[in-house]
């Protein structure tokens, strides 16, 4: 009898180990999508950053340059 209750609450266990392990792998399912969802993200956003730079190159190429030593100065402190 003794015997009996002992193999049921290790039965139990196993089954709550069991079913912990399918949350756990669920959960683990879940968190590597959203990883992979911003690794995406990521990347889009640093190929939208480089394309920026590259426009902000350009338009900086297109100014002219400034001919005099000194560039002229406001004076802020009048």
């Amino acid at each position: 009898m003794a015997d009996n209750h002992h193999l049921d609450q290790i039965a139990e266990r196993v089954e709550r180990l069991l079913l912990r392990h399918e949350e756990l792998q669920r959960t683990n399912a879940l968190l590597l999508e959203q990883v992979q969802a911003l690794q995406t993200e990521r990347d889009s956003l640093k190929s939208r950053l480089n394309a920026a730079r590259a426009r902000i190159d350009a338009l900086l190429d297109r100014l002219p340059v400034a001919t005099t030593a000194e560039p002229h100065r406001k004076d802020h402190n009048a």
